[in-house]
């Protein structure tokens, strides 16, 4: 008798978990795969700390291939799930396509960015869910400080030393409470020479920081922040984000070259493909995390309405605590299945929260015992440490040079501005050029935002207009390096390159000169690769994702029955969509309909085709 095939898309929280409570359970009686399109599980709760340069990268990342014996690691992206063949297909981070058969398969894809309905957001954005993003945020934040330090003139200082982070939540009151530190630091050994110091603010609409929490968290890390300078506004907003600034909900302006969004996540649009009963875009399954009708479909973590036993008519809420739980109970449950045995109903004790705000402050409340301080900061530390699946002695050792030693405030330059757009339904994996198909899958992530601000995203994106149409708002014009020139990345494309202007007597001169920017937009929507309606798309296995609140994101998904058209674009804001196509043929620079690279760092010389050398040629 064949062994049984169990299949796990995605390794974060839940997904882990899964895989090694299976590798142990099963005892080589089974051929568990994971499907991943990262080698590691990502520790989510210490990425601020990477984007703050107290822990490197590698800290937060532990090998699956190391960490989890007897499992058949498959890197690559899910776009297609077939129940009734029981089939996966997957992308792998060089295009090439595979199918998985399973007997048993655990959903467990995570979550992605939540996009609002607002003007400017999606394009001058950046948000905060991988490993790219973080790495990303530390060398903007850092440039940004120089930037400043070295200006003349108050307005554009005042402007390059503001950061405005958007969502009071967990993820964006660390980001702002180890950021404040980060930039203090840089300016007390290069001041700035007009006077002036780093500014952060913290927006949300809700009453106060970190609502979800108990509220003697939130007055104590309300209270660490203001303390350090951030500008704490509650009940405020992002009304418009534009490329000098950002317009807020009460009329005021703020100038800035930094957003940063940390508004929350939404499940991962894989699981709507399916055509099974859903609750609020997560997918139905009963106390088991088994899906009614199919026995041999299982899900966990954020794409999961796991019943919560505790409070009748309630689900468990999206958050790491639960999907690592979440993943024991569902390789029990998996393992009955296969009539080994009993199975098990999810129930939960609260155990409490832990936030680091940086440095010797915390806010806790371990078994529900309130603390702050220094105590806090030694639970706070101490529970990361237990709860880390590996790489326990090299975060210890980080935290406690950087207690003795001062940060390396320096750029490295590995990740663009473009490599990260906000609009992006893979923040685990950034852009790069020659990737084919992004921005037909993008483009309708972006219009997720359902408004005429950003209708027009990712036709802007397609077209390659200056650099302050990029996404994540890294514009040309006063940026470092000024206005890039012609040919150059992200400045105007050269005639007969991907993305710009035809050449003169080709077949789409004449075309070229009537059709109208928003034809141009429609036209990278609807007529991209990822638009026409065949699934696959390419992954580049550059970056992690696990949900703050669960499990990493492993999958796409072909919006094939009931989701809608990849072209059109949705009225309901509730996030990034999924389309699928077939991807085009990889090349040195990006496709015509991918963003072009940004003008802060090129990623190398641009040749024109007529044989001249451009300014920048090596």
């Amino acid at each position: 008798m064949s062994r049984p095939r169990i299949v796990i898309v995605g390794a974060g929280f839940a997904g882990y978990r899964t895989a090694r409570t299976l590798s142990r359970l099963t005892r080589h009686q089974a051929d568990i795969t994971l499907l991943n399109p990262t080698d590691y599980f990502l520790y989510l709760p210490l990425l601020p700390q990477v984007a703050a340069g107290i822990l490197e990268p590698r800290r937060v990342s532990v090998s699956l291939s190391g960490t989890l014996p007897h499992v058949r690691l498959v890197l690559g992206e899910a776009d297609g799930i077939d129940l009734d063949g029981r089939t996966v297909h997957y992308t792998g981070p060089e295009g090439e396509e595979g199918t998985l058969a399973y007997d048993r398969l655990v959903l467990a894809a995570g979550s992605v960015n939540k996009l609002l309905p607002i003007p400017g957001v999606a394009e001058h954005a950046h948000g905060f869910r991988g490993l790219p993003e973080a790495l990303y945020l530390r060398d903007h934040v850092t440039r940004q400080v120089e930037l400043a330090a070295a200006a003349d003139d108050r307005a554009e200082c005042a402007a390059r030393c503001t950061f405005v982070v958007v969502g009071a939540g967990y993820t964006g009151t660390e980001v702002a409470a180890h950021g404040a530190m980060y930039t203090d630091a840089q300016v007390r050994r290069h001041p700035m020479r007009t006077g002036m110091r780093p500014r952060w603010m913290l927006l949300d609409v809700a009453p106060r920081v970190m609502p979800e929490m108990d509220e003697r968290l939130s007055r104590t890390a309300e209270r660490v922040l203001r303390q350090r300078g951030v500008d704490v506004r509650m009940g405020t907003s992002v009304k418009e984000a534009t490329h000098d600034g950002v317009v807020l909900t009460d009329g005021s302006t703020v100038d800035t070259r930094t957003l940063v969004w940390c508004v929350g996540v939404r499940p991962d649009p894989l699981v709507e493909s399916l055509g099974l009963p859903m609750e609020r875009g997560r997918l139905l399954v009963d106390p088991h995390l088994q899906v009614p009708g199919r026995p041999e479909l299982f899900a966990c973590g954020d794409v999961a309405a796991v019943p919560d036993l505790n409070q009748p008519g309630q689900y468990t809420p999206m958050t790491a605590q639960h999907a690592w739980r979440h993943g024991k109970v569902c390789a029990h449950n998996v393992v009955a299945s296969l009539g080994r045995g009993q199975r098990r109903a999810y129930r939960h004790r609260d155990m409490g929260f832990v936030v680091d705000l940086g440095g010797a402050k915390a806010a806790a409340n371990p078994l529900g015992l309130p603390m702050s301080g220094p105590a806090a900061g030694a639970v706070t530390r101490g529970y990361h440490l237990a709860a880390m699946p590996g790489n326990r002695v090299r975060v210890a050792a980080d935290w406690l040079l950087d207690a003795v030693l001062p940060r390396q405030a320096v750029q490295l330059g590995l990740v663009r501005s473009w490599s990260v757009p906000l609009e992006s339904s893979s923040p685990e994996v950034a852009r790069v050029p020659g990737r084919p198909e992004q921005s037909g899958k993008d483009a309708g992530t972006a219009g997720t935002a359902g408004t005429a601000g950003t209708a027009g995203t990712a036709g802007k994106h397609a077209d390659g207009d200056e650099g302050k149409k990029q996404p994540g708002g890294e514009p040309a014009k006063g940026q470092p390096g000024g206005e890039p020139g012609k040919n150059q990345p992200g400045g105007e494309p050269a005639k007969n390159q991907p993305g710009g202007e035809p050449a003169e007597g080709g077949p789409d001169a004449a075309s070229a000169g009537s059709r109208s920017h928003g034809e141009r937009a429609k036209r990278s929507q609807s007529g991209s690769p990822r638009a026409s309606g065949k699934p696959r798309r390419a992954v580049e296995a550059a970056g992690p994702r696990s949900a703050r609140g669960g499990s990493g994101k492993p999958g796409k998904s072909s919006r094939a029955s009931g989701t809608g058209s990849a072209g059109k674009r949705p009225t309901a804001p509730s996030g990034p969509s999924r389309s699928a196509g077939q991807p085009a043929d990889p090349g040195p620079e990006p496709p015509a309909h991918q963003p072009p690279p940004g003008p802060d760092i090129a990623p190398g010389p641009v040749r024109r085709t007529d044989g001249r050398a451009v300014e920048g040629d090596s």
